[in-house]
């Protein structure tokens, strides 16, 4: 047992060096699911028209008359393929943004959105569940990785510990996090600005490119950001 920010790490004493393991949600389920959800939605559209037609005080009444005004059983049969198209859709855009890891004795490989971080052993120090995200430690504190993870936790957790891969089973230097407002002190000059632009990045629906890419300049300064909902908790590495 060792310790890094005070928090236990859990190692295996021997190391596997056979194989590599391989974790991913598996792509057929995450799209068969989204389908079929596509689909019960399609089916319980023409119902829901008919109900908002039948209250006086709703609105939208224009497209709920159209869409009705289309006979059984072609409208249910539409909205049912529409739907299930928007799942399968929906299912290969989950299948992109999932995590995949690889794991051997030596190396750790992640891999999202067509992208993969490769990481020699000696790079991380920890590995650890932030949330619903998977964060990798460097020796020094500062994060080489965080992405969401859908994975299931546990076996994530005996995969890397059975490889000799060091695990947290709660954050290191969490009590070090501090909320962000504009023009708090104690961050290093530039930092502000980048919060400043990374939380107007968040706010948009198409800004999760540039946060992201902010977080990695924020990570050259020596800062490190976490979020929760809107907000962002920011920590100085050595501070």
């Amino acid at each position: 047992m060792e310790e890094a920010g005070n928090v236990p790490l859990h190692k295996s004493p021997a190391p596997r060096t056979d194989q590599a393991a391989e974790l991913s949600e598996p792509a057929w389920v995450v799209v068969l699911v989204c389908v079929a959800c596509g689909a019960v939605a399609g089916a319980l559209l023409p119902f829901l028209a008919r109900l908002l037609l039948s209250l006086p005080w709703a609105p939208l009444k224009g497209p709920a008359d159209l869409l009705t005004s289309v006979p059984e059983p072609a409208l249910t049969l539409g909205t049912v393929a529409v739907g299930a198209l928007g799942g399968l859709l929906l299912g290969f855009t989950a299948v992109h943004e999932s995590l995949s890891v690889r794991v051997t004795a030596t190396h750790l490989a992640l891999t999202i959105r067509d992208r993969t971080q490769e990481f020699p052993r000696e790079r991380i120090d920890v590995l650890f569940r932030d949330g619903k995200q998977l964060v990798a430690l460097a020796p020094s504190g500062l994060e080489l990785a965080r992405e969401p993870c859908g994975l299931p936790w546990r076996r994530l957790a005996d995969t890397l510990t059975a490889y000799g891969w060091s695990w947290a089973e709660q954050a290191p230097y969490q009590a070090d996090f501090r909320r962000w407002v504009p023009g708090t002190p104690g961050l290093p000059p530039g930092a502000d600005a980048l919060l400043r632009a990374r939380a107007l990045a968040r706010a948009r629906k198409d800004g999760g490119a540039d946060a992201r890419e902010l977080r990695g300049e924020l990570l050259r300064l020596g800062v490190v950001v976490r979020d929760e909902d809107e907000r962002q908790y920011w920590r100085v590495v050595g501070g």
